[in-house]
């Protein structure tokens, strides 16, 4: 008897009633007896640990540890995975720290456990944020060891076998989030058993009776599979006669497949092109290429429905040949051509990597990809909320559709829809940052521009440059997404702190003080009793309105009396270049030459609006949010201001005003038309002016032609 046998059977009997003896079987066949041995002192361990504790389903609760242990030593995965499987509850169940983990067990498995446990100990402001951040740790402990969501994957497909015990709705928000991250995320590894798996639970528990529906429509269909059998005899004789050593197999798409292909597509089942299909798995990949040929010569192809990844894999490493033919009585079949190292990779994706490669680290493809995906995953946990880390890697986990070259001919792949900022932001963070216009096959077109298959594009950057918030509009991918959002941030915190800097100063002068002036143990004891650390975060909060600095100012006059003389503070001067917390009110678009005043809008900043601004009787029941400003002198810039012209109805006035107004040297950026009656309309024009001055000399010019019947500035 070997040392691993030994010491089960020295195992009491209940132990042995679980799952323990298949677990032991499958060890024995693939790893070493001591390193069997140290997989069963785990399951000692653990079991110790949760005595007592029973699953909704009424079995003892190790057995689910056991069963998680158990699916992963299917893909042969090492002993400290195998291990961290056993221990991965006793962190969060038991009250076991990590430390006495690493101590018992090493490091590296305490490391894994603790990856996959939840943040329960942490308090949050709801169970989304909750969810969020603990989705954030687990893949954020992935990119340390890519293990760990090797074993929250086996962990949630045990679950979910078992998922009927739970009560309805918690039903349906576990199948949900297994829909929307964990299958995808198998799906991005490779991982194609167990995504179909989760998906095919995670189908049947969020929507039971559409998977009823699905699946006998699915059993009265598969009378084709005497079509296929017919197909797969003539492939396999057509191998034989050309001497290509090859399996010919059939398969069935799966159901959560045809539903989310329908839906998308709006298409009944009968219009599935690809519901069932052959897979003919060769031993070269030119045999791939030569067995192309071969079932091409034995029933015709349809038009554009051949697709090659073989020569430009998948994102998740995935390689084959994909065609759809058109078999007998017209029954499109469609086949899938791959090797047998891809066929292992196609199944159990980075796993493949334990499998048949043990005890090496090396690069294989679905390894390289899931580490250059784990590095897009550092970068976006950079910035923002937990919430918003789940939503963009909700979208980034989406599959790759569009291939796209540089100008030095390497390929990037990107989602759907993509434009060309996703891509300036997929070659570099700077060169997005930086990016002005974009080329596509050697043609200038906007940046917006969504791209397609094959095209090549070529940036021109700009150091001076910076991101467009409008971009984050149109952007698809999270990359592009965090890292404009990331640069606004730090851009409108600086600009919120240099405003709020000279508002607070403002302030301070009805005391004839200056913040320079402003004592160091003031300051901080006013810090102190408005709860902030630094400075800073004082200052942006001035500015983005979330603090008056009237009101801070008084923490900072030491020994105010009633009688202290009190300065009359300066307008504060606008020059119109603040950036993103100065902003001009759009209900009366002011510019320079009008008279002005500022209000403080929490969360927004300083807004700008005119004197005959018709909500002014709104902003004077707030009125210490009030600014005094005025215009800086000798302002050169354009500023948006909307006029209306009454016009007489006749053909070409439309152009006539606006080939009016471009002689004036003055942008038009939008125009309505609204028909008052048969003879006269009414034009508004948005336009850019410098000033009161450029203005009158447009209304003027405007005036003066013969159509026209009124132009006036727009009033609110």
């Amino acid at each position: 008897m070997d040392y691993a046998a030994s010491i089960l059977a020295r195992l009491p009997n209940r132990k042995r009633a679980i799952g323990l003896d298949g677990l032991v079987k499958k060890l024995q066949g693939y790893l070493p007896d001591d390193q069997v041995a140290q997989v069963l002192d785990a399951y000692h361990f653990a079991e110790e640990a949760h005595q007592g504790q029973k699953r909704k389903t009424g079995e003892p609760y190790i057995s689910h540890p056991v069963a998680v242990a158990g699916l992963l030593a299917e893909l042969n995965l090492d002993s400290q995975t195998l291990m961290a499987a056993l221990l991965h509850d006793v962190i969060e169940d038991t009250g076991i720290d990590k430390t006495h983990l690493g101590e018992r067990f090493g490091e590296e498995v305490a490391e894994l456990v603790d990856g996959v446990s939840k943040l329960d100990q942490v308090k949050f402001r709801s169970r989304e944020e909750a969810q969020a951040e603990s989705f954030r740790k687990m893949l954020l402990a992935m990119v340390g060891d890519i293990r760990v969501i090797l074993v929250k994957l086996a962990d949630r497909t045990h679950n979910m076998r078992t998922l009927w015990v739970m009560p309805a709705d918690k039903r349906r928000r576990i199948a949900r989030e297994t829909l929307d991250i964990y299958a995808p995320i198998a799906n991005r590894l490779g991982m194609n058993t167990l995504r179909l798996e989760l998906e095919d639970l995670g189908f049947r528990a969020l929507y039971p009776y559409r998977y009823r529906v699905l699946e006998r429509s699915m059993r009265r269909g598969r009378a084709q599979r005497q079509v296929l059998e017919k197909i797969k005899k003539r492939f396999v004789q057509t191998l034989k006669s050309s001497e290509v050593i090859g399996l010919v197999e059939g398969r069935e798409k799966h159901l959560y497949s045809i539903y989310r292909k329908m839906r998308e597509k709006k298409r009944s089942l009968s219009e599935i092109a690809d519901v069932y299909g052959l897979r003919i798995v060769v031993d070269t990949v030119d045999n791939c290429y030569r067995t192309l040929g071969l079932v091409h010569k034995c029933y015709k192809p349809m038009p554009g429905r051949f697709k090659d990844y073989v020569a430009i894999p998948r994102v998740n490493g995935y390689q084959s040949l994909h065609t759809t033919l058109f078999g007998p009585s017209g029954v499109p079949v469609e086949v899938q051509i791959r090797t047998e190292e891809m066929h292992r990779i196609a199944e159990a994706g980075i796993a493949a990597h334990w499998m048949y490669k043990a005890g090496e680290r090396g690069g294989t493809a679905p390894q390289a990809r899931a580490r250059e995906w784990l590095q897009h995953l550092v970068e976006m946990q950079e910035s923002g909320s937990s919430e918003e880390f789940l939503e963009n890697v909700k979208i980034d986990l989406f599959p790759d559709k569009v291939y796209v070259f540089t100008p030095k001919g390497e390929i990037l792949r990107l989602p759907r829809g993509a434009t060309c900022v996703d891509f300036a932001y997929a070659v570099h963070t700077g060169v997005g940052n930086r990016c002005v216009s974009a080329r596509v096959n050697r043609r200038p077109v906007p940046l917006r521009t969504p791209l397609r298959n094959g095209q090549t594009v070529h940036f021109i950057t700009s150091r001076n440059a910076q991101p467009n918030p409008a971009w984050v509009n149109f952007v698809v991918t999270a990359k592009a997404r965090t890292a404009i959002r990331s640069f606004l941030k730090n851009l409108r915190r600086g600009e919120a702190q240099e405003l709020g800097k000279r508002l607070l100063d403002n302030a301070l002068r009805e005391y004839s003080l200056r913040l320079r002036k402003v004592p160091k143990p003031t300051m901080a004891a006013a810090l102190e009793q408005l709860g902030l650390n630094k400075r800073n975060e004082l200052f942006e909060q001035i500015g983005l309105g979330e603090r008056m600095a009237t009101l801070v100012a008084r923490h900072l006059v030491p020994g105010q009396t009633p009688d202290q003389p009190i300065g009359q503070p300066a307008p504060l001067t606008i020059a119109g270049t603040e950036g993103m917390v100065v902003s001009y009110g759009r209900c009366c678009c002011p510019i320079p030459g009008d008279t002005i005043f500022g209000y403080l809008s929490a969360g927004r900043g300083l807004v700008i609006h005119r004197e005959g601004c018709g909500n002014l009787p709104e902003f004077r029941k707030q009125p210490d949010k009030w600014i005094p400003v005025e215009w800086e002198e000798g302002l050169d810039r354009n500023f948006m201001v909307e006029i209306r012209a009454e016009v007489q109805n006749r053909l070409g006035v439309l152009a006539a005003v606006a080939a009016n107004i471009s002689a004036t040297e003055t942008n038009i950026e939008h125009v309505s038309v609204v028909e008052r009656d048969g003879d006269t309309s009414s034009i508004t024009f948005l336009l850019q002016v410098k000033d009161q001055a450029h203005l009158d000399k447009v209304l003027k010019s405007i005036m003066s032609m013969p159509d026209v019947l009124s132009v006036a500035r727009t009033s609110t």
